[in-house]
């Protein structure tokens, strides 16, 4: 009997090397994605047939084929193999970017850039993470690669910039196509081979759970929520480096002004992360952080045309964008129904990426219409209809994910264990799957009496 959560037992060698590298490989890609979006709505003023409407669209299309292909790709990797489509995702990803470094128009890199997000690997390498990890240690597993996410999304802020300058946007394209050809060389080589593979209903979308996830109005509240986030920061994007320039800083020193508001925001972030989780106010800080966004794409649209405002401006925008993107993972899998955590959080990564393409397509057209202000305009709106669906969002159970490897059980077996799991001290829902052998339950740990877990869980 294996038991989840606090456990005493290490990862093995074998799962802390999966952690490591798969967690790269995401790394990877998610650096090739965003190195781009500090520098592009300069670059694209240089390419044939560019306008405002057309380099927007060139920022957030990966975001569309991205959410368009992510879950099938999980499913894929269902049936063919998590490594293989790995592979595959990877090598269209290094395709488009190839063809975004040659191409000397902006639909050429419209193209590329809609490959790049073709290859969704996103739930094939989180299906492989589950393979090949105990359930007692999934969840490191996972906050691993979550936290991987988030550095290189800080890093390509400042990388992009510092690229640009020294081997321009088709030099930062002919990279990220190398790098994902190393990620394909690291899968092979690097990361295990599952013994078995099959659904993990913790990490990856489960098809029959689709309905009951889209008719959640809760989670539904959080979808909108991760969509508005991504569609800011793609839409303010597409405006902050042209203000800067505009504003007197040359595009070569635009990486400063990211390092410094990113170092600020993940210091300025902690204390409100240990006021919604540790004080369980987490409602409260996230409407707060929302309506900060409202208020820093206002101060945008004032004093966009100053580098000193600007700067300071980011320096808030950050951190609450840093805490929003840290809270809404966490609320999902508060809310989530403990056997459709996967699924609900499928849905989530792909609201998110279809924010980023509307961000950018709809912040580009602005552009074209109304300049700068057009898209800070639309950025602070955005945010004021967020802060009105969040207020409506129940405070949430302070929850947390835990798994049980049950081993094999008869569906009436599985059906007596759900009710004598569900009674135990800090168990608020319980759901045993006898055809998986695991147990998925939602706990609150401040109460949770983990030896009764395990007496009731082990074999009679």
């Amino acid at each position: 009997m294996k038991t989840a959560g606090l456990t005493p037992d290490r990862m093995t060698s074998s799962e802390r090397q999966a952690a490591f590298w798969l967690a790269g490989v995401f790394s990877l890609r998610m650096l090739g994605l965003f190195m781009i979006l500090p520098v592009f709505a300069l670059y694209a003023e240089h390419l044939r047939g560019d306008t405002p409407a057309l380099a927007g669209l060139a920022i957030g299309i990966y975001g569309f084929s991205q959410a368009l292909f992510q879950i099938p790709f999980g499913f894929l990797s269902d049936r063919y193999g998590r490594k293989r489509m790995i592979y595959a995702g990877l090598l269209i990803f290094a395709l488009g970017s190839v063809v975004a470094a040659l191409a000397d128009s902006i639909y050429g890199v419209i193209l590329g850039r809609a490959l790049q997000g073709g290859g969704a690997v996103s739930a094939a390498v989180m299906a492989l993470a589950a393979d090949l990890t105990r359930e007692e240690h999934r969840l490191k597993v996972m906050a691993t690669i979550g936290i991987t996410i988030g550095v290189s999304f800080a890093l390509s802020m400042i990388l992009g910039p510092l690229l640009n300058g020294w081997i321009g946007v088709p030099g930062i394209f002919w990279l990220t196509g190398l790098l994902a050809l190393f990620g394909m060389v690291v899968v092979r080589f690097r990361v295990p081979d599952p013994v078995v593979s099959r659904i993990h209903r913790d990490a990856e979308p489960v098809a029959a759970q689709f309905g009951r996830v889209l008719h959640d109005g809760q989670l539904l509240r959080l979808n909108f929520g991760i969509f508005t986030l991504h569609l800011l920061l793609t839409a303010t994007f597409v405006a902050v480096p042209l203000a800067l320039r505009d504003a007197g800083l040359p595009s070569d020193r635009h990486w400063q002004v990211y390092l410094a508001a990113l170092l600020f925001s993940m210091a300025a972030m902690v204390p409100f992360i240990i006021l919604a989780e540790k004080r369980r106010q987490l409602k409260a800080v996230l409407l707060g952080a929302v309506l900060t966004l409202a208020l820093t794409e206002f101060g945008l649209l004032v004093w966009h045309d100053s580098v000193l405002e600007t700067t300071l401006l980011l320096l808030i925008f950050f951190t609450a964008f840093n805490l929003l993107e840290a809270m809404l993972p966490s609320l999902i899998a508060k809310m989530a129904p403990p056997d459709a955590k996967g699924t609900a959080m499928g849905v989530y990564s792909s609201s998110q990426f279809l924010g980023a393409f509307v961000g950018g397509a709809l912040g580009g057209w602005l552009r074209g219409l109304f300049g700068l202000p057009g898209v800070f305009t639309l950025a602070m709106l955005a945010a004021l209809v967020w802060l009105v669906v969040a207020l409506t969002m129940k405070s949430p159970r302070y929850l947390h994910s835990y798994l049980l490897n049950v081993g094999v059980v008869s569906e009436d077996e599985a059906r007596s264990l759900t009710q004598r799991l569900s009674e135990a001290p800090g168990v608020a829902e319980a759901v045993v799957i006898a055809a998986e052998g695991v147990a998925y339950l939602k706990v609150d740990r401040q109460i949770l009496d983990e030896a009764a877990l395990q007496h009731i869980a082990a074999p009679a």
